[in-house]
C-alpha cells in the first residue's frame, strides 16, 4: 500500500506544478517553439514574407488580472491615452474614467485599494439564494419557485463538493510533508545511512532494478512465496527511493507542499466560502450595470502574472533575446483589469469590453471562463456593441477538457437567446507542440490481462483543453509557453489561457500589416487558413489512451498558422487592387 501512495504523491506534484507553471529555466526546443515550424504557428517565416511592408499600430485590450506595464520586454508596447493628463485628478476627455492613462482597474476603489480574492461564480448566487432557501423544505417550496430550488440545491452541492475536494488535497499534501520528515529514517533502514546523496541514491535504485529483473526471472516458471515477497521489498524500497531521489533533486520538498496547501485552503477560505466577500472593497453594486463610477487606474494590480504573461504572448519585443517573442510587432497593450483570483463577475466584463471599444481597441482577449453567468444578457449587448464597432472579441476555451457544446464555458460565442453567432466573436482550444507520442497503452492476453504496449498516439490537443465541434472555432499553440512575469521575469505557463493571445496576437500582427482589411476578413482569414488535422485521430483532452478526430473537436478541425494567414491577405489584397 505505501508504495501505492508515493507513486500517487508524485503524480499529485506533477499535476500541480504542470498546470500552474514551470522552473524558469527553459530548453531550446521550449523557447518560442509556438512560433516556429512544425505545431507552432510558423510566425517567423510569416514575418519574412513580410519584411518590406510597413505597419500601421493596432490597439489590443488585455482583460485580465492587470500587467506589470514597466515589464523591460513590453517596454514601449503599453497604450497611453493622450486625451488624459496623467495624475491631475481630473477626467480630462470626459469618458467617465478619472486618470485613464493606461486602461482602467474594475477592481479596485477611488482610494487606490484593490481587490483580488473573489468567490466562484456559483458561490455567490449559492450566497444570494440561501437568503431566501436556507433551511426550507422542498416540500413547502412553490411551484413558481420549484426551479430556483432546484437550482439552490445543485448549487450547495457542488458547492461543497469543492470545499470537501480541496479539504482532502490540504489533507493529502500534509501528509506528503509527514513522509518528507521521516524520508531521513526510511533512507538509514534501507542504506545504512540517513543522509546520502544523489548519486548514492541513484545508484541504489539502478542495483535494486537488477536484484528484481533477476528475483523474477527466477520467479517465472512457479511462484515461490519467498522469491514473492523478496521482490516486493525491492519494489517497495525501490518506490521509498524514487521519493528521497525527488526531495535530493529538489523536485519535492516542504516549501512546495505548504505552497500547494497554502494554494488549496486559500480556494476553501475564498472561491468556495458563502460568507466571503472580497468585493466589499470595490464599494459599488456589482449586479447594478448603471452603477459605474467604481474603480482606479491602477492596471497592474496586486497579481499581475496571469495579465502579464498573456500580454507578451502578444506583444513581447520579438527578438531581443528576452524571454519568448510576442506574436505581433507593431500593437499597444491596454490593461483592463477585471479578472480576481476566482470568478470574474459579468459586470466588470461587460465594462471592459464597452471601454476596450470606446477607447481604440481592435482585438479584446478574454483568457478566463466560468460556468455560471448570472448577467448573460448584459455581457452578450456588450459583445453586441464591438460587434458593430468591428472589435474582435478572442475568448478561450477554458481548462476542464469538457465539451463546451454541452457545458458552456461563459462568456460563450452562442448564448440560449441568441439568434445567430456575432460575426467579431472566436473561441479558442489549446494545442501542443507534440504531433505524436509515445505512450502505453492496454494490450491484454489470455495469459497476461494486464499487459501494456508502446503506441504511438496525436497529441496535438492539449490535455487540458476544452473542446466543441460548434463551440470552439479553433486551436492555437497553449502548452509550455515560455514568455512574461512581473517583475520583468519569464515563466512558463500554460492553459487556453496562453492560446488565446495567440490568436489575438495573430489578428492584431494582420491588421498592422493589412489595415484596410476588417477584423471580420481577419476573422475568417484566421480560421480557413489554419492547418487541418481534420482526419487524424487525436487523444481526447481528460482521456489517457480514447482517440477521436480532431475535427470533432473545433469548427475548423485545424491549429492557427500564421503564415497560411499572411499569404491568404496577401492574395485577398491582389485581387482587392485588381
Amino acid at each position: 500500500m505505501k508504495k501505492h501512495v508515493i507513486k500517487l504523491s508524485l503524480s499529485i506534484f506533477a499535476f500541480g506544478i504542470t498546470n500552474l507553471m514551470y522552473a524558469q529555466d527553459v530548453d531550446k526546443d521550449v523557447l518560442n517553439w509556438y512560433n516556429g515550424k512544425g505545431t507552432g504557428m510558423q510566425t517567423e517565416k510569416a514575418y519574412k514574407k513580410l519584411k518590406k511592408r510597413e505597419t500601421k499600430t493596432v490597439i489590443v485590450a488585455i482583460i485580465d488580472s492587470g500587467i506589470d506595464i514597466e515589464h523591460k520586454d513590453l517596454e514601449g508596447k503599453i497604450w497611453t491615452n493622450t486625451d488624459e493628463i496623467p495624475g491631475n485628478g481630473i477626467d480630462d476627455d470626459n469618458n467617465g474614467y478619472i486618470d485613464d492613462v493606461h486602461g482602467w482597474n474594475f477592481l479596485g476603489n477611488a482610494s487606490g485599494e484593490n481587490a483580488n480574492d473573489m468567490r466562484l461564480e456559483r458561490t455567490r448566487m449559492l450566497a444570494e439564494l440561501n437568503t431566501k432557501f436556507d433551511g426550507v423544505d422542498a416540500s413547502t417550496v412553490s411551484a413558481s419557485e420549484k426551479e430556483e430550488f432546484a437550482l439552490y440545491e445543485k448549487l450547495a452541492e457542488e458547492v461543497e463538493a469543492e470545499r470537501s475536494n480541496y479539504g482532502r488535497a490540504v489533507a493529502y499534501f500534509g501528509m506528503i510533508n509527514g513522509m518528507i520528515d521521516e524520508s531521513p529514517t526510511t533512507l538509514k533502514g534501507i542504506m545504512g545511512k540517513s543522509d546520502p546523496t544523489l548519486d548514492e541514491v541513484e545508484d541504489k535504485m539502478e542495483s535494486l532494478e537488477k536484484e528484481i529483473a533477476s528475483l523474477e526471472k527466477s520467479n517465472k516458471k512457479e511462484e515461490n512465496k519467498e522469491i514473492t515477497a523478496k521482490i516486493e521489498k525491492a519494489a517497495d524500497d525501490y518506490d521509498q527511493l524514487d521519493f528521497a531521489k525527488a526531495i535530493l533533486s529538489g523536485e519535492l520538498s516542504k516549501e512546495i507542499m505548504d505552497g500547494r496547501i497554502e494554494m488549496f485552503q486559500g480556494m476553501i477560505d475564498t472561491h468556495h466560502n458563502v460568507d466571503f466577500d472580497g468585493r466589499a472593497i470595490v464599494g459599488d453594486d456589482p449586479n447594478d450595470f448603471t452603477d459605474v463610477n467604481y474603480g482606479n487606474n491602477d492596471v497592474e494590480g496586486p497579481d499581475a502574472l496571469h495579465g502579464t504573461h498573456v500580454g507578451g504572448i502578444v506583444a513581447a519585443i520579438r527578438g531581443n533575446d528576452l524571454g519568448g517573442d510576442g506574436v505581433a510587432n507593431d500593437v499597444l497593450l491596454m490593461s483592463l483589469r477585471a479578472v480576481p483570483n476566482g470568478d470574474e463577475f459579468d459586470k466588470d466584463i461587460a465594462l471592459a469590453i464597452r471601454y476596450a471599444v470606446d477607447n481604440g481597441a481592435s482585438v479584446i482577449n478574454m483568457s478566463f471562463g466560468k460556468s455560471y453567468s448570472p448577467n448573460q444578457k448584459e455581457v452578450y449587448e456588450a459583445f453586441a456593441y464591438a460587434d458593430s464597432k468591428g472589435v474582435l472579441c478572442v475568448h478561450a476555451a477554458g481548462n476542464d477538457n469538457s465539451d463546451v457544446d454541452i457545458a458552456p464555458n461563459f462568456p460563450t460565442s452562442m448564448y440560449s437567446f441568441q439568434a445567430k453567432k456575432l460575426d467579431h466573436f472566436l473561441t479558442i482550444g489549446s494545442s501542443t507542440k507534440d504531433l505524436k507520442k509515445k505512450v502505453k497503452v492496454p494490450a491484454p492476453t489470455e495469459k497476461d490481462p494486464e499487459k501494456m504496449k508502446k503506441k504511438k498516439l496525436g497529441y496535438v490537443p492539449s490535455t487540458f483543453s476544452n473542446y466543441g465541434q460548434t463551440s470552439v472555432d479553433v486551436f492555437a499553440p497553449g502548452s509550455e509557453i515560455y514568455n512574461s512575469i512581473p517583475q520583468s521575469d519569464y515563466k512558463i505557463l500554460q492553459g487556453t489561457s496562453m492560446a488565446c493571445p495567440m490568436v489575438v496576437g495573430v489578428a492584431a500582427m494582420l491588421k498592422s500589416y493589412f489595415p484596410e482589411m476588417t477584423m471580420k476578413e481577419i476573422k475568417d482569414v484566421i480560421l480557413s487558413s489554419s492547418t487541418s488535422y481534420a482526419g487524424t485521430m487525436q487523444v481526447l483532452p481528460g482521456s489517457a489512451t480514447e482517440e477521436v478526430d480532431f475535427a470533432k473537436l473545433s469548427v475548423t478541425g485545424g491549429v492557427v498558422n500564421v503564415y497560411s494567414a499572411v499569404k491568404a491577405c496577401l492574395a485577398i489584397e491582389k485581387a482587392k487592387n485588381k
